[in-house]
């Protein structure tokens, strides 16, 4: 995607704002102009005016929402921040989630069944992200790519085991790699765990990323809207280790955005709120806006 692109509502939202734009313009046609100007000669078409329709910004009312990703891109819950300085509420949870099963195939190769080519036991993900997960699986494997998902959704109360059994046996030190309660990205329903299945059994770390399935991941995954929540070059932002393996679903139109910009959520999170602030102190309806507020947890 070219980065002029970028600055656009996503192409779905485009398209109908170019038939609201193109019946207000031919609603002004036939009350305004006479027959006779309408049979003149001109070098003007009506889809040569459709075209000069501004779509860079969409105005809600007075306001405009100048942000790249249009408003009706975005899912609220999609986009959430999970972070130490985000804290999700214990029992948030981007519902409804489904379980994981391991793929079933044809003798053609074609998925006859399931989400992923294999996957531990009992895995949850939000369902759209599983089924988006399941698409993704599809083309990796399609490249040559088998993809083991070891990890998706974590409760607040089994994040907060986790966190408290790495700090024992650790003396007490936060080294990075497990979340505190409310801070996992885990929690989401949202973000899971995917490996080569040649590691399904090996200890994860940043060698990972150098595997063809990794680096595939991390080109494609944009595609099916997954993001790598915690890239190499973001670990002073994100406060969290390079963790290849590591998806996040956030819809195409929100991780297009963020993998062709080189930015990590916590990057996206700013410059969303930001474009809020923005659109309220430009008079803009607090209620299109107001699920998308997400303000620091107090310490």
């Amino acid at each position: 995607m070219k980065p002029e692109t970028l600055r656009r509502p996503h192409k779905e939202y485009r398209d109908i704002m170019k038939s609201k734009a193109f019946g207000c313009i031919v609603l002004s046609a036939a009350l305004l102009l006479t027959p006779a100007l309408v049979q003149a000669e001109s070098d003007i078409t009506i889809e040569e005016i459709v075209e000069e329709v501004d779509l860079d910004a969409v105005s809600y009312g007075d306001a405009v929402w100048s942000f790249p990703v249009a408003l009706e891109d975005m899912r609220p819950d999609f986009v959430v921040l999970a972070n130490k300085h985000y804290k999700l509420d214990p029992d948030f949870v981007c519902e409804p989630l489904r379980t994981i099963k391991s793929m079933k195939l044809n003798k053609d190769g074609t998925r006859k069944s399931g989400d992923m080519y294999l996957a531990t036991s009992g895995q949850k993900l939000n369902e759209i992200c599983a089924d988006a997960l399941a698409a993704l699986s599809d083309a990796a494997r399609a490249e040559g790519h088998k993809l083991f998902m070891k990890s998706g959704y974590r409760s607040w109360q089994t994040q907060n085991t986790m966190y408290y059994n790495r700090l024992k046996r650790n003396n007490g030190k936060d080294d990075g790699w497990v979340s505190q309660p409310g801070s996992s990205d885990h929690q989401t329903g949202l973000g899971c765990d995917v490996v080569p299945r040649a590691w399904k059994d090996r200890s994860m770390n940043g060698k990972m990323g150098k595997e063809p399935e990794c680096i595939w991941m991390a080109e494609h995954c944009h595609e099916y809207g997954f993001i790598i929540r915690y890239p190499a070059d973001k670990e002073e932002v994100t406060e969290i280790n390079y963790e290849p393996w590591h998806l996040r679903y956030v819809g195409v139109p929100a991780a297009t955005y963020i993998m062709e910009n080189g930015l990590c959520l916590e990057e996206f999170t700013y410059q969303l709120q930001e474009a809020i602030q923005a659109f309220l102190d430009a008079g803009g309806d607090p209620a299109l806006v107001q699920e998308y507020i997400q303000t620091p947890s107090e310490e």
